[in-house]
């Protein structure tokens, strides 16, 4: 597991490179970010025991970059979120997209509710 986190952050960082020009963003940046994430969406990005909290491991690319800057805009309303997105560089905001994106979701339907 730890080899595939590796994988994504280094996949994540040189996307995140070329997709903001000439910013760069170091593998430690991205999962120290990730870090703060765990909080609220879990350790593995799959929520916590909160099911207020979505879960990001295994979105899309485009839908958590998309989210990070309509919260770091103001489009979307949370104080928490808004509070850490309005500090992040588009660099950031790519690699994590990228690197929760990566991780293994555990994303279903509704079926097996009744």
């Amino acid at each position: 597991m730890k080899m595939i986190q590796t994988i994504c952050l280094l996949a994540a960082c040189s996307f995140a490179t070329g997709a903001a020009g000439a910013e760069t963003i170091s593998a430690e940046a991205i999962q120290a970010k990730a870090k703060t994430c765990a909080a609220c969406h879990g350790e593995d990005g799959n929520a916590s025991a909160s099911p207020m909290y979505p879960r990001l491991a295994g979105q899309y690319h485009d839908y958590l970059a998309r989210a990070l800057h309509e919260y770091k805009s103001g489009e979307r309303k949370n104080a928490i979120m808004a509070g850490f997105a309005t500090t992040l560089s588009e660099a950031e905001i790519q690699g994590l997209a990228d690197y929760f994106g990566h991780l293994p979701g555990k994303l279903d339907d509704l079926s097996h509710h009744h």
